[in-house]
This record gives C-alpha cells, structure tokens and sequence, in this order.
C-alpha cells in the first residue's frame, strides 16, 4: 500500500480541490422525503442516513478527493448504525474516494490497538482522527497499525470549537499547549515521511483561529493539516492561506453542514442545492496543483 501522504496528493491534484465534504447525517435536517421513507426508528434513521450519505457521495466524488464521516451520529444508533456507516465508507471508497474517519478516539495499550484495529481493519478508513492526550505510547499502535495498510492519522491540535483555547491555549512553560502536541506531531510525522515529503501522522487545526493556524502550520512543516470549522462554523477561506504551500498542497479543508444542508427538509431541489454548495466552496478555496 502507498504512503497515506502521497496517496492523499495524489487524489488532490487529480480533483484539484482541497475541499473534503463532512458526512454528518442529522436526521431532523434530512430531504423530507427520506424522513418519510424510512420512518423515525434507530433501523430506520440508519437508512435514512446511508441513502442520504450514499447520494451525497455519488454527487460529490466527481469534485473532491476526501470524505470525512463523522461516527457519534451512525453509533448513535446502534449495531444498524454502525452497518450503515461501513456501507458508507465503503461507498465512498468504491467511487475513488479516500476516507478520514472522524472518531476522535484513543487509549492505552491493547485498547489503542482495538481501536485502530477498528478504524483500519474493520471499517478500512484512509486516515483517523485522535486524541493525542494519554501521551506517546498511546500514538504508538496506530501508527503501527496503520503503516501496515497505509493508513495515516490527524492528531487533534487546535479544534475549531468556542471552548477550544480552554485547554489547548493553556500556557506551560515556553509554550502553549497546543504548541507541545504540534512539536510531537513533528517528531511523529518525520518518523515516516512520503515522496511528497509529509507524513502519515497529521493534525487537526480549525479555521476559526487563523493566527493559530499560522503559527501551527510553523512547527509542523511536514504535517498534512485537517481544517474543520470552515463555512458553517465561520471559518473563512481567506483565512487559510498559512494552511497551504504556494501550489495549494499540504492541508484539507472540511465542510459538514455547509454543504451537506443548505436546504430546509421539503425542498424537492435538495440534491441541486448541494452540488451547488460543493462547488461554490471548490471557487472560494485554494487551487492543488
């Protein structure tokens, strides 16, 4: 298997966007009509949000290289859900699509090691989303494990949420926290670096803090950056410029409810109004090259 990094690039200048289109499925804002189909049931949400998902990405796959299903909202359902999401990512998959599963998840030792067994065993996600709080060694099974299918990581750093400098700004020593982990995603990522010179351990840093993500970006030079927080949660596009190389390379940048609902629920033209809405964040956002 490629290098997640190079793979990841390699899908970005084929589609020449940045953009990654978030599948968080809330079932009150679905087409009304899938409501109506599938009833308001956990089995019956499931479907609705794997029809849902499964139609966004048919749609959007001709535009954009990456897909990030969110899990709180397919787990929420129970086993159904969690069906409903390997079929989704496995959809995604199937039309070229690379997968970053938004889980957020670690532990220590063999519980670490079932989850990114999880992730990229099961589910056979692209990438994973994870909590760089328990320290190193908590790292240490998913980057083994996901090297073995190349598989990469975006580790939280700075998160786009209103209480996100609560901790993560929290001043220790000759830097701030976020600072700390940003320099440990360094020292990961450059344990294994690609031909296009990232690596497989990336970070997690929001639009919503632009003078952060500058300054993020200098400690970790070599880190494929996930941008959530752009569109919906007022991130800007002007605000990204520090995020990308001057060929627009080197970060995602994703978008959940902006693209995905743009419409109230009885709107027949659901499926016109996200195309629209992919592709006007496609002109906002940096050009890959």
């Amino acid at each position: 298997m490629s290098h997640f990094a190079d793979r990841l690039l390699d899908r970005l200048q084929a589609r020449g966007t940045p953009l990654c289109v978030g599948l968080d499925p809330r079932y009150v804002s679905l087409p009304r009509s899938l409501q109506m189909r599938h009833g308001d049931t956990l089995a019956g949400r499931a479907m609705a949000y794997e029809e849902f998902c499964s139609r966004v990405i048919d749609l959007v796959a001709p535009l954009v290289a990456v897909v990030k299903p969110q899990s709180a909202f397919f787990e929420a359902l129970g086993p159904c859900g969690m069906k409903a999401l390997w079929h989704v990512i496995h959809r995604a998959k199937a039309k070229g699509l690379l997968v970053v599963l938004d889980a957020k998840r670690n532990d220590i030792a063999s519980t670490a090691e079932a989850y990114a067994e999880m992730a990229f065993m099961v589910y056979q996600a692209d990438a994973l989303t994870i909590n760089p709080y328990l320290g190193s060694d908590s790292i240490e099974p998913f980057t083994r494990i996901g090297r073995t299918v190349g598989a990469g990581l975006y580790v939280l750093v700075r998160t786009s949420n209103p209480g996100a400098g609560e901790f993560q700004a929290w001043p220790g020593g000759d830097h701030l926290l976020q600072e700390k982990v940003a320099q440990a995603v360094t020292s990961w990522t450059r344990q294994h670096l690609g031909q296009s010179g990232q690596g497989d351990v990336g970070a997690v840093v929001g639009a919503t803090s632009p003078r952060e993500l500058a300054r993020l970006r200098q400690l970790m030079p070599e880190a494929p950056l996930l941008i959530p927080g752009y569109g919906a949660q007022g991130g800007k596009a002007a605000d990204l410029q520090a995020a990308f190389d001057g060929q627009g390379r080197g970060a995602i940048v994703n978008s959940s409810r902006g693209i995905l609902f743009p419409y109230e629920p009885d709107e027949r033209n659901w499926e016109d109004a996200i195309m629209e809405a992919a592709q006007r964040a496609i002109r906002e956002l940096p050009a890959v090259q």
